[in-house]
């Protein structure tokens, strides 16, 4: 028997609890997305945030995370795997316990911002160890779509808990309740997760003028987006913000270029599939933010629904979002590819958007809600296994990292856009529940667009055999 032979079967024993650990992780960062969505109001209120200003508790992080993730993933390539992963659970648990704590607002958006700089180590790192550990085809279908569902049970667990524990114990909680759950992930990854060995190169070779331009804009970018609602599109915080970070990008882009060992290896971008799974994966957090914000802000201000009857409503969307990941997207990209999936994920998701304003009247409540919910949730699910099967496909296994950082920069800078555009058509009539519905039309409008703009991957062959 070979060495290779013999190490086979404790890698198939290593899987299941390797892919369970990675998978509790993306639950962890999907449960503090949602959690923090329905305790807005009580936050604001107790901190003395305004209407438009309490959109920085979700803003902050996504600066934080969105700012430097494409550092995070070449830390992924670069100094490891796991001791990215193990790092960034650290820093997202201390950031937890921070601000749950927070005396004011400026405190609890710092906590935030940390929160976020967790992330972005974390979330290259827990996709780098899935594209690395699964081979490519209905191995690492199964993997992702046990990822997603994580993600939206997650998803599903932070509408309820986040009820429950505001109502009960007040919002502090929706932070404290993160800090066990990363000790505990953050414990048992040495023993799950494969060692690193030693760097490659260190710090050696690091492209430090890319790392801080990079940085930079994405920062700019982010905090240039978040602020535009709040201090007005043409004020310096917005606009300035803005040109200033896309210009910083732009010069980022001549500096790779140039590089002998770039942080981003321009021939990724360069390729239209991932430079089109990019742009649809902005599109769908994007619509993901604001159709979230549409709903909560429906459900709280107009119906008048608790923080946990708003949870509770949640509930049904996030079921089914976690099934469709689990169970019909692995499927689904065995049949019929990943272009084809996506385009179909997409187009049904802003379908479901669509039905889902459609069901929000003056009077209505759960039941209008739910034929929207489940045609949403459904879609989703899809979508998003999707969407991370296609930022990895083809992708060398020294450059999942920056590649893993690349797929979620998209996300969270196409997150922050959303939030920013439609909080701005949702608030901008006197009218609360005509502005709302607007900006529901406008996010069921753009995901059908992405699904479009996903025919433009190249056709990729189905995988055969897979199973559910």
């Amino acid at each position: 028997m070979t060495l290779a032979a013999s190490r086979a079967p404790t890698e198939a024993g290593r899987s299941g609890p390797r892919l369970a650990l990675l998978a509790f992780t993306q639950l962890i960062v999907a449960l503090d997305y949602n959690i923090v969505y329905v305790a807005l109001p009580d936050i604001g209120a107790a901190l003395g945030f305004s209407a438009r200003s309490v959109q920085w508790v979700v803003s902050a992080y996504a600066i934080g995370l969105g700012g430097l993730l494409l550092l995070g993933g070449r830390a992924v390539d670069k100094l490891g795997a796991r001791r990215t992963f193990v790092l960034g659970l650290a820093l997202y648990g201390v950031a937890s316990l921070a601000g749950g704590l927070a005396p004011g607002s400026g405190v609890l958006i710092a906590a935030r911002a940390v929160q976020g700089v967790g992330g972005a180590l974390l979330t290259p790192a827990t996709l780098a160890l899935i594209y690395r550990g699964f081979e490519e085809g209905p191995a690492r279908n199964r993997a992702l779509g046990a990822w997603g569902m994580a993600g939206s049970a997650g998803l599903a667990a932070g509408s309820l808990l986040g009820g429950v524990l505001t109502s009960s114990l007040g919002w502090e909680w929706v932070f404290f309740v993160n800090v066990p759950l990363a000790a505990g992930a953050a414990l048992a990854a040495p023993r799950l997760l494969g060692s690193d060995g030693r760097p490659a190169s260190g710090l050696r070779g690091f492209d430090v003028p890319g790392a801080l331009l990079a940085t930079a804009g994405s920062t700019l970018v982010v905090f240039g987006l978040a602020s535009g609602p709040e201090a007005g599109w043409g004020s310096i915080r917005g606009a300035g913000s803005l040109v200033a970070g896309l210009a910083l990008l732009g010069l980022l882009v001549l500096v790779e270029a140039r590089g002998r060992d770039p942080l981003i290896p321009l021939r990724l971008v360069r390729r239209r599939g991932p430079a089109t799974t990019m742009v649809v994966i902005a599109v769908f957090q994007g619509t993901l933010g604001g159709a979230y914000y549409v709903l909560t802000s429906y459900l709280q201000p107009v119906l008048g629904y608790s923080a946990l009857a708003a949870g509770l409503t949640f509930l049904p969307l996030t079921l089914v979002c976690m099934v469709a990941a689990l169970k019909a997207a692995p499927v689904m990209l065995g049949r019929w590819g990943v272009r084809t999936t996506l385009s179909a994920g997409m187009l049904g998701a802003g379908a479901g958007i669509a039905v889902l304003t459609a069901g929000m009247p003056a009077g209505g409540g759960f039941w209008t809600l739910m034929p929207g919910s489940l045609l949403w949730g459904f879609s989703g699910g899809v979508a998003f296994v999707a969407l991370f099967a296609a930022a990895g496909a083809g992708v060398a296994p020294a450059e999942q990292g920056v590649a893993s950082g690349l797929a979620s920069t998209a996300k969270e800078v196409g997150g922050a856009m959303g939030l920013a555009v439609f909080v701005a058509v949702a608030t901008a009539s006197s009218d609360v529940l005509g502005g709302l519905h607007a900006a529901g039309w406008a996010a069921a409008a753009a995901a059908g667009l992405g699904g479009l703009a996903a025919l433009a991957l190249e056709p990729n062959r189905t995988t055969e055999g897979i199973t559910s």
